[in-house]
């Protein structure tokens, strides 16, 4: 590296580098790097430029080393949820499959709206060595390669041709990856021969800057529609998404609440905006519900949906409401807020909720805080009974209610697909503000171990003495499980309960209420599998370099988990649970699937026609 007083010659890789470890942000009054440093797998496309660049920031930008691109991914997604989108990790991959492997990731990243930045090789820009290692050749168009693939998945693409124009693309990366309304995963393509290119850059580019994420200012004009039409409701609700969270704004969504005496639902993303026992938590709502959410929210003739995208596990695929409900739909994003005939408040959560709470003097009828709040009660009535355990089969929600009872209440939980999300949504028991991690966002298998390591990374950061606790089935688990290995390696403590149920049984807990017969979802409902076996979860977590152990009952994994809690490492522990009983089958609204219009099978068709006889009841969207 050379330099003058005004410039600084480096290399785009090392440029790159530098400028990100210069960015910080300020967080509750401190400033820290909003890079938390990054995941990483070296390749021929990233090792020997990008790589040199990072191992001279090792302190200010540690890399994780990862074991699956993908699962890189999912760490940078959890991490970014402990930090509430306020920090980020970047993944870097190599060229080819390296890369490609990181799809699933910005799929995630981009349908859950977090900030993930993507550093990875591409193709050589000259072609003078073409076709290389792991090269995808597009035969008419030679610009065409695997990082396109990107782009749709990408809030922010970029492919990087000269040095220069990370100049500019660097900070509007950036600038994406810290906006509200826009957030998302950023993707720069970083040529192989051009990482290594240098460029006389300015010295100013390098200099220190402090960011802040912006909160949008309502229209007025939007805040005294909503205000308006909340005057006029009897019925009301507020449905917390996770958007509360990441605005910082439960505090003063609870205030109003209060202020105004209005129940609260929760989407499976804004889990833990309310603790368990607010008097106005009346539960979570939609297909993965509560009975008494979804009671009332049928019921409601305005709902208040704060930060939240109203997807169809909250909707009921839009069969939760009535049709002559009218909708206040208030987010950063516009694409959000105008959603289903919404009258819609584009702004920050705080900066919205305290312009409405100035115009709106009104209580809600207490007799419908008070149906509410029944409701609730009878939920919880059913919740106790369907975590306790005695004379029945163990199930999820048993394994739930006995971690529930014993973790600390700063503890975090993480769970992802399959039958787990919708058994966390249902049967925990709030017991602090933004514990709960349910990624169903992308729904993505896989999900759980990996978003736990980069959860714990960050929680280290901030709450070093409490416990990262991942709740993950069979199925998840054989998918991707190799960051036990990573959180060993690292030192990121986690508790893993594997609940084994003999495979997909979710799914055929669906085919069959479809009116299918099992078929390939369970492993013993698999014909090309002659002779079914289980998995030795126990010793190949150990294997891992986890302390694990098996437990046969509720009562021993109560013992099991206070070991875990005391346990100096990675501490796994695995449970057979009932593939058919034990499903919470209470708080569930309609969910549209496809299902077959003709059959041979007549419990098929009869299934179908149950299935199709709650349509009448969804709205249309306009």
């Amino acid at each position: 590296m050379t330099s003058t007083s005004d410039t600084l010659r480096l290399t785009t890789a090392q440029a790159t580098i530098r400028w990100l470890a210069n960015q910080f942000i300020e967080v509750d009054g401190a400033e820290m790097r909003v890079c938390g440093g990054g995941f990483g797998i070296f390749g021929h496309g990233n090792v020997t430029c990008l790589g040199e660049a990072l191992y001279g920031v090792q302190d200010a930008l540690p890399l994780f080393r990862g074991q699956n691109e993908q699962s890189m991914g999912f760490a940078a997604a959890g991490y970014t949820k402990q930090w509430l989108r306020q920090r980020f990790m970047f993944c870097t991959a190599s060229a080819g499959p390296g890369t490609s492997n990181l799809l699933t990731a910005a799929a995630l990243a981009h349908a859950n709206r977090l900030p993930m930045l993507l550093l990875c090789g591409d193709t050589f820009l000259t072609r003078l060595p073409d076709p290389v290692l792991q090269q995808m050749e597009n035969f008419g168009d030679p610009t065409l390669g695997v990082n396109d693939a990107f782009r749709p998945v990408s809030r922010y693409w970029d492919r990087i041709t000269h040095p220069a124009q990370i100049i500019q693309s660097l900070p509007a990366a950036l600038a994406t990856l810290l906006d509200p309304a826009d957030c998302g995963p950023a993707f720069l393509g970083l040529p192989q021969d051009v990482q290594g290119w240098v460029y006389d850059y300015p010295a100013v580019f390098f200099e220190k800057k402090v960011h802040r994420i912006r909160r949008l200012t309502p229209d007025p004009a939007e805040i005294a529609d909503a205000v308006e039409l909340l005057k006029s409701a009897k019925r009301p609700i507020i449905i917390a998404g996770g958007g509360v969270q990441y605005s910082r704004a439960v505090a003063e969504l609870t205030q109003f609440a209060e202020a105004h005496h209005i129940p609260v639902v929760e989407t499976i993303a804004g889990r833990a905006n309310l603790l368990n026992d607010h008097p106005l938590n009346i539960g979570p709502i939609g297909v993965t519900g509560s009975d008494s959410a979804n009671t009332i929210a049928e019921a409601a003739d305005v709902i208040l949906a704060v930060g939240t995208r109203l997807q169809d596990f909250t909707t009921g695929s839009w069969t939760a409401f009535a049709k002559d409900a009218r909708i206040i739909s208030l987010n950063a994003a516009r694409h959000d807020a105008a959603k289903h005939r919404s009258l819609p408040i584009v702004g920050d959560a705080i900066t919205s909720l305290l312009a409405m709470a100035k115009g709106l003097e009104y209580k809600t009828p207490p007799d419908w805080v008070a149906f509410a709040q029944s409701e609730r009660v009878k939920w919880d009535a059913y919740v106790a009974d369907n975590v306790a355990h005695g004379n029945r089969p163990n199930s999820y929600a048993q394994a739930i209610g006995v971690v529930n009872a014993l973790c600390d209440p700063r503890d975090r939980v993480v769970a992802a697909a399959g039958g787990l999300p919708a058994e966390v949504t249902a049967n925990w028991r709030t017991l602090g503000f933004g514990t709960v991690d349910v990624e169903f966002g992308f729904s993505c298998m896989g999900y759980e171990i990996a978003g736990a390591w980069g959860a714990r990374i960050a929680q280290v950061e901030r709450e070093a003495d409490k416990d990262t606790i991942v709740f993950v089935g069979d199925g998840s688990y054989m998918m991707l499980n190799s960051d036990i290995y990573s959180s060993v390696l690292s030192q990121k403590k986690l508790i893993i309960l594997v609940l084994d149920n003999g495979g997909f049984a979710v799914i055929n807990k669906l085919q069959n209420n479809t009116g299918n017969e099992s078929f390939n979802n369970l492993i013993a409902d698999c014909p090309t599998i002659p002779e079914p076996f289980g998995v030795d979860f126990e010793a190949h977590a150990a294997a891992q370099g986890a302390i694990a152990e098996t437990v046969s009952s509720p009562a021993e994994l109560g013992e099991a988990f206070k070991r875990a809690k005391a346990s100096p490492r990675t501490h796994v522990i695995v449970m057979k649970v009932d593939a058919y009983d034990g499903w919470t089958t209470q708080g569930h609204t309609w969910w549209e699937v496809g299902t077959p219009h003709v059959s041979d099978n007549p419990k098929v068709t009869a299934a179908h026609k149950d299935w199709e006889a709650s349509r009448d009841k969804q709205r249309k969207g306009v």
